[in-house]
């Protein structure tokens, strides 16, 4: 059998590239004319949410370039990319024990304390995490110190440290104790943040993932198509990452200035 050259996974799938070429956005640096530039212009800075909805989001920030003909001049405008945050559903299996506690008590997956728990949770944990345990610390006194005082400062570290946590996954004990314990955490500690109306950014990474996450769930429920969120995610998507996944389209999908 002959070695096939090595091609790496592109960081867009189908749908989100099929998104980029309705949107007519930039590609690789180059700007590229929207084929609706009312539709731009009408999307909304932020969708109709109620203050309780809205926590269940997280807000990206989207900034779009659009040319106007009869004008002869680039209009610029920030609006708002709100991804709907789904948390994972656990099993009956024993890798998501801990995530069925966590849920029924309303705290995060804590590692930290499951750790303190037993030796036998301590030799797991202080094996799987021996380079990040500071880490797991932290996130545990920052989230169980808020729960005492109700003062979310620093929520946003714990945020970060648990977004930092996810690329060193998966681990030994995340297999067999904690599946999917890393995102239950994240959107958890987003609503917390929304909740205490506290300003934040994840990394760009992040925000694919969810958006990812987000359009999983649309397809296999079967939720009626966003148009808007459609747009704006292949926006981000372009403005995020200008050189990856672009190989795929086609030149007669685009109309360059």
């Amino acid at each position: 059998m002959e070695n096939q050259p090595f091609k790496p996974k592109p960081l867009l799938n189908k749908s989100e590239l099929r998104q980029i070429k309705r949107s007519r956005t930039r590609i690789e640096g180059k700007k590229i004319i929207t084929d609706d530039v009312r539709k731009l212009k009408s999307l909304k800075v932020t969708p109709d949410l109620s203050a309780g909805e809205a926590v269940h989001y997280y807000r990206e920030p989207i900034w779009i370039e659009y040319y106007i003909p009869k004008e002869s001049r680039f209009a610029y405008e920030t609006k708002y990319l709100f991804i709907r945050l789904f948390d994972p559903v656990p099993t009956e299996e024993d890798s998501d024990k801990e995530l069925q506690k966590a849920i029924a008590g309303r705290h995060i997956v804590d590692l930290w304390k499951f750790s303190q728990e037993s030796e036998e949770n301590k030799k797991l944990i202080f094996s799987s995490y021996q380079n990040t345990l500071g880490m797991l610390e932290t996130v545990s006194q920052i989230y169980w110190n808020y729960r005492e005082t109700k003062n979310p400062e620093e929520l946003k570290t714990a945020c970060y440290l648990v977004e930092a946590l996810m690329k060193y996954e998966p681990t030994l004990a995340s297999l067999q104790k904690f599946r999917d314990y890393s995102i239950y955490n994240l959107n958890f500690l987003i609503r917390l943040l929304n909740q205490t109306k506290q300003e934040f950014s994840l990394e760009d990474a992040t925000v694919s993932l969810l958006i990812k996450r987000r359009n999983e769930t649309w397809e296999r429920e079967n939720f009626v198509e966003d148009e808007d969120f459609d747009l704006l995610s292949a926006l981000f998507f372009e403005q995020a990452f200008p050189n990856r996944g672009a190989q795929e389209l086609n030149s007669d999908d685009l109309l360059y200035l």
